[in-house]
């Protein structure tokens, strides 16, 4: 028998290159000659006033006077200071809930913007951002979120502070959105997102770094590699630790440095800022730094046992303050006693800080401090904030259809929807869309963005399948100011992809962060039951949302009453859910012509069908069947179209005159009756009106289950006519009527 002998085969190998250097950086003895003296001393005296105050977070902490975590940056504010030293007022920053270093970096400069000289007096300025950085850590009135933040939602706008973030990574794409609000407002300014190990691996993170490079943003990802994640390694975490490599994928220009030399940091953040300020994109920067302490509290982390003491005493022998302060010394630009000097004066002023917020007990012992009782906000101010009060939209122009009188034309659902974004966009050039396929498929999967693209270019933009991103984008736009970003959801059920930016982020925005911050955000999403699209694309989204606080809801089911909502929605500067259903995209009904500029009265619900038997409260898509099925049994019922969904926009007045008159009521929705918006509103109604209740709140809905996609199974798992129909009789029954 022949043997067969096989032959190897080598195949040709070729090696890729990256689409943007991936680089390391590192200050050499030149660079510290070359440096400026005043840059040195003001890095020094930052250094020296972040670690006082860091200390002074931690005593405070021990004592019981901090009201939850404090993660603190000892060792870490090389990488924030040579950051940010060299950042215009006009850029931005935001970070995570280790951000103290960097608030106060950005506050510092701000409040001092010749810098800072190391034999100079603490200024008043600079005393005054010490305090009120303090008392919003100790969750006082006078911070500068009024207490709401705390250590880990820092924001001064005025300084560039967009906020600091407590979700890991959920910060970075409202950092996207500024950054893409600074380059169409025609600055070359920058935003820079600050991070940490643990984030690198997070979704929102990796969307941000590719839809940044996909559309030239100008965010620099400043990676804070402290090594740890609370106590997991990143080696644990990942197989390639050196997480700047995280942006050679997306071709994004990729920096490396050590982080507890200020000096290399800065020199690499003005090359970085220089790449996005050309107009090329992000850059991702990786510092590697070392947090003295555990994460959370002034124990080191060897104490936790995972780190060993010797690991830490290597990294203390560098620590960054020791770094410059010797390269000063060396070069006769300082001396150690006026070193010592300066750490002294900048421990002097965050006594005084503290001095102005804390006090001794006077029933505590001896050395038992407590915080001054007349600083803590007042407990009214608990929900105020949590949603804007409407004045922007006084003096309004609105319009119900039954009071017009003009003429008139009919017109399909759908394109009442591109109508009035058309109208908006023409008049306000700040609106700007953002969804999946919305530039394309002449208008979008549903032609609701019809004509819009081709006739603002820009401003219609077709986004990456990543919601996280996107939408958080469009939040960081509002969040900006300059823009009203309308984002679309192709299907609600994309909601809980995008849930951190949604609801932790650009839900609790503006009451989070003390009240007044403006989201003027439109969410966009459609209701598609009944189209075999299956559990995954069905949802009907309201009940969520009205259980979210911070979101306005509006649910139009005519074309009028589109048109005259979505104004109203543009003009609010609350983030406004605008829930559309598929069933009402081809029905036509009448709208004013020549008139696409009023609004409907805002909160306010509409009588369909008067009546004295039962209240029927309903929206979108099951109004009309709920016409149907009460024309049908020939109840004297009173249908009533929400409109207005939101806890704080619900047209109470309406309901309570309707209850009153017929002492019963009946919510009718469609979808599935776990995640029901009707679960919410009977409980309402029947703490509410109770007393004018002559049968329990009766729901009509789904099933427990999500629609299927067999056609039978998804029409067994929705409500309507004929499920109304039923509702309605048994009210009937319960109130003794028979059939």
């Amino acid at each position: 028998m022949r043997t067969i002998r096989k032959k190897a085969i080598v195949a040709k190998e070729k090696k890729l290159l990256p689409l943007e250097p991936w680089l390391e950086i590192s200050s050499e003895k030149a660079d510290w000659d070359a440096a400026d003296p005043a840059l040195l001393h003001t890095m020094l005296v930052q250094l020296h006033l972040i670690r006082a105050f860091e200390e002074t977070v931690l005593e405070l902490a021990g004592e019981g006077l901090v009201h939850g975590p404090a993660h603190s940056s000892v060792g870490q504010e090389g990488g924030a200071v040579g950051s940010i030293v060299g950042l215009r007022a006009t850029d931005s920053i935001n970070g995570s809930h280790r951000g103290h270093h960097q608030f106060l970096a950005k506050a510092l400069g701000y409040a001092a913007p010749n810098g800072f000289d190391s034999s100079a007096p603490v200024s008043t300025e600079v005393q005054t951002v010490l305090q009120k950085t303090l008392a919003e850590i100790l969750g006082l009135a006078q911070g500068f979120c009024k207490g709401r933040g705390g250590s880990m939602h820092l924001q001064w706008h005025e300084a560039g502070c967009l906020g600091t973030n407590a979700i890991v990574g959920g910060g970075v794409p409202l950092a996207a959105g500024n950054a893409w609000a600074q380059k169409h407002s025609h600055t070359d300014d920058v935003t820079v997102t600050y991070f940490g190990d643990g984030a690198v691996n997070i979704g929102s993170v990796l969307e941000s770094m590719n839809l940044t490079a996909a559309w030239d943003i100008p965010l620099i990802f400043f990676i804070e590699n402290n090594l740890y994640a609370v106590s997991t390694t990143v080696e644990e975490a990942t197989a390639e630790s050196r997480l700047s490599g995280r942006g050679v994928g997306f071709g994004v220009t990729s920096l490396r440095v050590d982080g507890m030399d200020p000096l290399a940091v800065h020199l690499t953040m003005q090359k970085a800022a220089e790449i996005a300020r050309s107009g090329k994109g992000p850059v991702v920067v990786e510092a590697e730094v070392y947090r003295f302490f555990h994460q959370n509290g002034a124990f080191p982390g060897s104490a936790f046992g995972y780190r060993s003491k010797e690991e830490e005493a290597s990294w203390r022998a560098r620590d960054p303050l020791a770094r410059v302060a010797a390269e000063m010394i060396s070069r006769e630009l300082i001396t150690q006693e006026q070193v010592e000097r300066l750490r002294a004066q900048a421990q002097a002023a965050m006594s005084t800080a503290a001095g102005e917020l804390v006090e001794q007990d006077p029933e505590g012992k001896s050395g038992v401090r407590r915080i001054k009782p007349d600083l803590w906000p007042s407990p009214d101010f608990v929900n105020v904030g949590v949603r804007g009060d409407l004045s922007e939209l006084s003096g309004a122009q609105t319009l119900e259809a039954s009071d017009h009188r003009g003429e008139t034309e009919s017109v399909r659902f759908v394109d009442a929807v591109a109508s009035v974004m058309d109208r908006r966009m023409e008049l306000d050039p700040r609106i700007v869309l953002l969804g999946e396929d919305i530039h394309r498929l002449k208008g979008g999967t549903n032609g609701a963005t019809k004509g819009l693209a081709e006739k603002f270019p820009g401003r219609v933009l077709g986004t990456p399948i990543s919601e996280n991103a996107f939408v958080g984008l469009g939040g960081g736009m509002a969040l900006d100011g300059r823009f009203r970003p309308v984002v679309e959801f192709m299907y609600p059920d994309f909601l809980w992809v995008a849930a951190d930016q949604v609801f932790n982020q650009i839900g609790k925005a503006r009451h989070m962060f003390g009240g007044g911050s403006a989201v003027p955000l439109v969410l966009r999403t459609k209701v598609a039951m009944g189209t075999g699209y299956g559990s995954q694309h069905l949802m009907d989204p309201a009940g969520i949302f009205a259980t979210a606080p911070g979101w306005r809801i509006m649910a139009p089911s005519t074309p009028h009453d589109y048109v005259g909502m979505m104004n109203a929605a543009l003009a609010c500067d609350d983030p406004v859910l605008v829930i559309e259903h598929v069933d009402l995209y081809a029905e036509k009904g009448d709208i004013p012509v020549g008139d696409m500029d009023y609004q409907i009265p805002f909160g306010a619900a509409r009588v369909v069908r008067a009546g004295s038997e039962i209240t029927v409260l309903s929206y979108l898509s099951m109004v009309a069947k709920s016409q149907t099925a009460i024309e049908r049994t020939g109840m004297d019922a009173e249908l009533i179209d929400l409109r207005f969904l939101d806890q704080a926009s619900v047209d109470w007045a309406s309901i309570e005159a309707s209850i009153t008159k017929t002492n019963a009521v009946m919510i009718v929705e469609q979808g599935a009756r776990g995640t029901s918006y009707g679960g919410w509103l009977a409980d309402e109604i029947q703490r509410r009106y109770f007393d004018h209740l002559d049968q329990p709140v009766q729901r009509v809905s789904g099933g427990e289950a999500s629609p299927s996609i067999s056609k039978v199974l998804e029409a067994a798992a929705i409500a309507g006519v004929d499920e109304i129909v039923t509702g309605l009789e048994q009210a009937r029954v319960n109130a003794g009527g028979g059939r």
